[in-house]
């Protein structure tokens, strides 16, 4: 049996997280820490010999610092890798190029004063491992292929987006393709306060859109990006003939707060036929019956394929409830939104 088990890597550079860490690990039958390395140059040795199903990896360590070494072993030696990553700005910024590197996951250090959080804590750290297991490591994701400008677009119109694991690159993938003139994007990310606003920041930085972590009240309009800030919900209601975002905190749905199914179901009731949608890569299946409400009423809907994703389990589900007008690979998502939209040769 013990051949069955997920084989583990911690690295980081401190010994009571790396204790920690084994701890938790090794507390599930399923998983065994096989080694703890405490820099890079160990953590290379170690990959080598063990190799492992997982790696959990230090944001920040010294010498050569857990980027350095997840770029390399991306190339050397393609695994799953989950961040462990304290919430500060710096660091959330740091996590997210390391999932541009090709980093499955992410999870914050352990808060580890209060039992109760600890607990949560584990079970996070356990589940994630577990997840990342499945996971299929995509490497970075080159920039996707330029907005498709060769025939006017007419109408203006409204771009859901819903994603979990995996979905950070997949999101920026996606609105690298598609031009900003036409598009109000709104988008929902699984992610935990304090991720978003950087996430949304990095977003600016790298597509057409000027990309904001919604607060509530904004009107919708072309070439901007409303991102539901972590832990809360984000909708778009109607005021009078504008469309504006609602940010709330409710209970979780799908098991998540943000959920993509709150604000797709928002969308199929507010925009309908006029919407467009596109589930993407994430584990569960968030966002299926959001998506198959926004196809009901007519709207073009798209799912990523599985060859493309880290993880297909949203978009499977929407496929499975025949929510979905295309399947396409990632760098082809924006095209396949965007074709009946163009002017018909």
């Amino acid at each position: 049996m013990s051949n069955s088990k997920i084989k583990v890597l911690i690295v980081d550079d401190s010994e009571l997280i790396r204790t920690i860490l084994t701890e938790v690990i090794s507390s599930d039958p399923s998983l065994q820490v096989v080694g703890a390395a405490c820099d890079a140059f160990e953590a290379r040795a170690m990959v080598n010999e063990l190799k492992p199903d997982v790696i959990t990896l230090d944001v920040e360590m010294p010498k050569v610092d857990g980027l350095r070494f997840l770029e390399v072993l991306m190339k050397a030696r393609p695994t799953p890798v989950i961040m462990i990553s304290t919430l500060t700005q710096v660091n959330a910024d740091t996590t997210l190029r390391a999932l541009e590197l090709g980093a499955v996951d992410y999870v914050a250090k352990p808060s580890i004063n209060e039992s109760r959080l600890f607990k949560q804590y584990a079970q996070t750290i356990i589940r994630k491992v577990k997840q990342a297991a499945a996971c299929r490591v995509i490497p970075a994701v080159p920039d996707a292929a330029k907005p498709i400008r060769s025939a006017p677009i007419k109408a203006n119109r409204v771009l859901a987006i819903g994603a979990s694991t995996g979905g950070t690159e997949a999101i920026r993938s996606v609105m690298q393709q598609i031009p900003p003139e036409n598009f109000a994007v709104v988008i929902v990310q699984h992610m935990p306060a304090g991720f978003t606003t950087t996430y949304a920041e990095r977003l600016n930085r790298t597509t057409g859109f000027h990309v904001i972590e919604a607060k509530g009240g904004e009107v919708v309009k072309p070439g901007t990006a409303y991102l539901a800030p972590g832990d809360y919900h984000l909708k778009v209601i109607r005021k009078g003939n504008q469309l504006v975002t609602q940010v709330f905190k409710d209970e979780k749905v799908s098991g998540h707060r943000p959920s993509v199914d709150v604000l797709f179901d928002s969308v199929a009731e507010e925009v309908g036929k006029h919407a467009l949608a596109t589930l993407l890569t994430g584990m569960g299946k968030d966002g299926a019956t959001g998506l198959k409400n926004i196809h009901d009423k007519g709207a073009i809907t798209v799912a990523q394929d599985e060859e493309t994703c880290v993880v297909f389990g949203m978009p499977k589900e929407a496929i499975s409830l025949g929510a979905v007008t295309k399947v396409a690979p990632l760098n082809k998502v924006g095209e396949a939104l965007i074709a009946s939209l163009l002017p018909q040769r």
